[in-house]
């Protein structure tokens, strides 16, 4: 009893002093304060961002673009294959602190020489129990074999936690990979739609353009004005013709950017581009910054990783300390198969304790508990980020809606007063009251005013999208 007493307190005594010259280094914590509201917003904690997308976004059309591109993105289910793949790590690490058994079977012939330790022992047995022994010598056996790492300071089970975070970290990043491909999506179903308003708009002026051309061209056989004009009015209308490829090029583009996505072959999209310019903008709210936190999978895939970092800092302090492990065995040895069934002549056993530990040259082992505290420093400026990013994102987005709104309203106004204006300068231009140029002129810049206004309200409504992604919305 005093010898196994001297043993444990010599142990005690290891332990201590491997602690005191452990390395402690102090991470500061993540500053996760936001302001109360949004600039010009009010505080109300209601949030477009916790809609569901089938509810926020109305086309029929998009919604079943959409659909199809959650089921066969190519980027999103490379993500779900990364997924599947940290989620193993979770069940590798778990299996790593529990007890490891084997099953061992075998089978050895073996022939040692006179002049050895072995075979001087053999040569020494009287002749009638060395005819019991064949010349080689076979064996043969059976068993059990267990192992076990003690998980004293929570290394494995610290391992196990930090997998448990990065899989939580992929899910989250899985989310933010949706919110971003609806969006994306919408964005390109809107481009598109708002590219064939703008076709439309186009083949209506050249309408207008031939007309103008054709009474030109009368005016010049009645010498009221000059080949001039004539020539003026027919680049015009070339211009537009060449522009209504460009515009189609585009619109080819568009789609098989839409087919990309839904990870299908080119195919015509099928969409509604009807009314796009009397389409209303619904009002979206954006909630309370603090949502954030827990709305936008990026800045939950930023605490996840936080988490996990500050895990595997506690794994590699871990690391200082000795490892305590225990095997045991369980089976049968024999020379001959029949005798494995003699027992306890052929059974085995064996247990053995085992302590290690890490005492002189321990540079890797520092450099490793440093790495991590580096990481956790890291994913602590990656929180912050990602925190700060949302904010300004959302604030941005916010106040785009505002001025865009203020935008299209002039924009809406000027195509009314130019669209007006041409009437009155092809009367004008009839009457001689006006000169060719200001008939093309006013019809040049009616068309482009009313392009613009078709790029606003896209851009409206992809502002209302940016909001909505910004907000965290889409992938829950």
């Amino acid at each position: 009893m005093v010898k196994h007493k001297y043993i444990y307190i010599l142990l005690f005594v290891l332990v201590a002093l491997i602690h005191s010259c452990v390395p402690t280094k102090q991470v500061r914590e993540a500053n996760i304060v936001v302001p109360e509201g949004y600039q010009k917003q009010s505080t109300d904690s209601l949030n477009s961002g916790a809609v569901p997308w089938k509810d926020f976004f109305s086309d029929q059309y998009l919604k079943t673009l959409i659909d199809t591109a959650l089921v066969k993105n190519q980027e999103l289910n490379i993500v779900l294959q990364q997924i599947a793949v940290a989620k193993n790590e979770i069940r590798a690490r778990k299996g790593e602190y529990l007890p490891f058994v084997n099953f061992q079977a075998g089978a050895e012939i073996e022939k040692v020489g006179e002049f050895t330790r072995k075979g001087a022992v053999e040569a020494s047995l009287p002749i009638r129990n060395r005819e019991a022994f064949s010349d080689p010598l076979p064996n043969y056996s059976a068993g059990l074999f267990a192992s076990w790492e003690l998980d004293v300071w929570k290394k494995l089970r610290n391992s196990k936690k930090a997998a448990v975070m990065e899989y939580l970290a992929s899910m989250e990043g899985k989310n933010f990979m949706v919110t971003n491909l609806i969006a994306e999506i919408a964005d390109a179903y809107y481009e598109l739609i708002a590219l064939d308003n703008q076709l439309e708009i186009l083949e209506q002026n050249l309408e207008i353009q031939q007309n103008a051309l054709v009474i030109v061209k009368l005016q010049k056989q009645a010498a009221r004005t000059t080949e001039l004009a004539v020539k003026r009015f027919e680049a015009e209308v070339l211009r537009n013709r060449s522009e209504k490829y460009e515009i189609k090029q585009q619109i080819v583009e568009a789609e098989n950017k839409i087919n990309f996505l839904i990870g299908r072959q080119p195919t015509p999209i099928v969409r509604s581009s009807e009314g796009f310019i009397k389409r209303p903008i619904n009002f979206i709210t954006a909630g309370i910054p603090v949502q954030l936190l827990q709305n936008r999978p990026d800045i939950r895939k930023a605490e996840f990783e936080l988490a996990a970092a500050k895990l595997d800092v506690k794994v590699a302090r871990a690391n200082f300390y000795p490892s305590f492990g225990i095997r045991a065995g369980i089976g049968l040895e024999a020379f001959k198969p029949r005798f494995l069934t003699s027992t306890p002549e052929s059974l085995l056993y064996s247990l053995a304790g085992d302590v290690v530990g890490p005492l002189i040259n321990r540079n890797a082992i520092k450099a490793e508990y440093s790495n991590a505290n580096a990481r956790q420093l890291k994913a602590v400026f990656e929180y912050e980020k990602a925190i700060l990013n949302g904010y300004i994102e959302v604030a941005n987005e916010l106040s785009n809606i505002e001025n865009l709104k203020k935008n299209y309203e002039f924009k809406n106004k000027q195509v009314m007063a130019l669209t007006k204006s041409i009437e009155i300068s092809n009367k004008l231009f009839q009457s001689a009251r006006a000169d060719y140029m200001e008939v093309l002129l006013t019809q040049r810049d009616a068309l482009e005013s009313k392009i613009e206004l078709v790029e606003t309200k896209k851009e409206q409504m992809m502002a209302r999208i940016s909001v909505y992604r910004a907000l965290g919305g889409g992938w829950k």
